[in-house]
């Protein structure tokens, strides 16, 4: 975690409340906050024993991740964001699904859900195969195996038979690490029983920045795994290419070249909106075409120019 402040009491709280009948324990690994998460969580581990407190002192998620797993002891591993709200049967759905299925992770639902009208709007765009493609994780669905779940509940051995998640993976550690359990035998399952609360960015920019981020490191998994990128993950920047080629040819003087942003924004923004708007508030529906082209844009843009040295480890300084 890092800047939790407003929600690290609510998100421990659900978690301490669980209806698992095992024991437990919270490993709670801080970053370099700017507010008062770290004292915080002090408060949380002095009033309850099974709260541990451990420093991550990069505050990025893969090292905060493997330093919160190598200080818990039991051989299950759920993993929790700080601002994540768990549903009270959270952790007995999953251990009950992993022993079912013999899966080494299990997940659910990443259940977007906003507050205000841009939120809102986000939170749609979020959960329809529009905006992010068809991952059961997002959109819902049957239980089965999957490529990648959100969160994920683990047995430790699988952790420890790939060494845990990749630190120089900046983002996307959860789907370069699941591809490494299933590449040595293991299954990924997602279950709608599990369902996780998830607030999405606030405004334009950082959902911007998110999607950009996302599609540069998506890329990333691409060059470091062979093969794992299909057309669900290519469509952003193809459609970003067609777009600007179709402008740039269009504003030279070949009128057809229109015809690609101009289909864009009827079928995707226009058309996308009205099939699954339906049921939002005016004032969220009509930010949803905004949405879906920031999402789309940034992503395919993020993918276009990701760096061939991202996500390679630092030289040695001299």
């Amino acid at each position: 975690m890092l800047n939790e402040e407003r929600h690290l009491a609510d998100a421990v709280r659900a978690i301490l409340t669980q209806d698992y009948p095992g024991e437990m324990e919270l490993v709670l690994a801080v970053g370099p906050s700017r507010d008062r998460t770290q004292e915080i969580a002090e408060k949380l581990a002095a009033e309850d024993p099974r709260i541990i407190v451990v420093p991550n002192p990069t505050g990025r998620t893969p090292q905060g991740l493997n330093i919160a797993i190598r200080a818990s002891q039991y051989s299950i591993v759920v993993r929790v964001d700080g601002h994540s709200l768990l549903p009270s049967d959270y952790v007995r759905a999953a251990v009950e699904t992993m022993e079912e299925t013999g899966a080494d992770n299990v997940g659910g639902l990443m259940a977007a859900e906003g507050i205000t009208p841009f939120e809102k709007a986000v939170a749609r765009a979020m959960t329809s195969k529009i905006g992010v493609g068809s991952a059961r994780f997002h959109t819902g669905g049957e239980a089965g195996e999957v490529e990648t779940v959100y969160l994920g509940t683990f047995r430790r051995s699988a952790l420890e038979r790939v060494g845990g998640y990749d630190e120089t993976f900046v983002r996307a550690q959860d789907w370069e690490m699941n591809h490494r359990i299933r590449q040595t035998g293991g299954k990924i399952w997602f279950t709608p029983r599990m369902r996780v609360t998830y607030r999405p960015r606030p405004d334009l920019r950082s959902l911007a920045k998110q999607y950009f981020h996302t599609g540069r490191w998506r890329r990333v998994v691409g060059r470091e795994h062979a093969g794992t990128l299909n057309l669900r993950y290519l469509a952003p920047p193809i459609a970003v290419v067609g777009m600007l080629v179709g402008t740039v040819a269009g504003a030279l003087g070949f009128w057809p070249g229109w015809l690609i942003p101009g289909g864009y924004v009827a079928v995707v923004m226009i058309g996308g909106s009205l099939v699954t708007g339906r049921g939002l508030p005016l004032s969220a529906w009509i930010r949803l075409p905004l949405v879906y082209a920031t999402m789309h844009i940034s992503w395919g843009v993020g993918f276009l120019t990701s760096p061939p040295g991202l996500g390679q480890p630092s030289p040695p300084k001299r």
